[in-house]
């Protein structure tokens, strides 16, 4: 007989004594040695039996509401038109379907569309292209499934100007439509 078959047989029946020794016990588990390697010389560490959770009532985060969460696309409400246009602009697009999506999902809310105008033009025609401008965002929630019962639209005109002056900037943030929920 050889030097490694002899040892293979001894290995063998090492094992073979171990299961039987841990097959015999009739403690219960206890939990293994963990090996951790790392580039310094072996350690091991043991870890204890994990403790039981104590009980935990869950607590309900509080709920943040998408139209004034800044992150969200909801919390913009404000649809800008080039001059002297009512159709709306592809960049408005995105806002004009989150909040269709979002009455559809809550269906007892309902909105009013604010139409503005710059200061150029005649108070009349201010006062109907603000209210064109209403109509063209509810018409793009009308196709995206909002009912129009949901929506009502209104035109000031030029008469609540976002911003004063009369210069490019200010007369660009005076054309648009403001969405405003019910209860607000």
């Amino acid at each position: 007989m050889n030097k490694s078959s002899s040892l293979v047989r001894f290995a063998t029946a090492g094992a073979i004594a171990a299961l039987l020794v841990g097959c015999a016990s009739k403690e219960p588990a206890k939990e293994v040695p963990v090996e951790t390697r790392t580039t310094a010389p072996a350690t091991t560490t043991t870890t204890a039996p994990a403790a039981r959770p104590a009980a935990v009532t869950p607590t309900a985060a509080p709920a943040i509401n998408p139209l004034k969460d800044p992150s969200n696309v909801l919390s913009k409400r404000v649809i800008y038109f080039d001059y002297d246009k009512d159709a709306v602009k592809p960049e408005f697009q995105a806002i004009v379907q989150a909040h269709a999506k979002f009455l559809a999902d809550n269906r007892g809310r309902k909105i009013r569309l604010e139409g503005h105008a710059d200061e150029r033009g005649t108070r009349e025609y201010n006062m109907a292209l603000g209210q064109r401008r209403a109509d063209a965002v509810r018409k793009a929630m009308n196709v995206l499934g909002v009912g129009s019962d949901r929506m009502e639209t209104v035109s000031f005109g030029e008469d609540k100007p976002a911003l004063a002056g009369a210069t490019e900037e200010a007369w660009s943030k005076n054309r648009r439509v403001e969405i405003v929920y019910d209860g607000e």
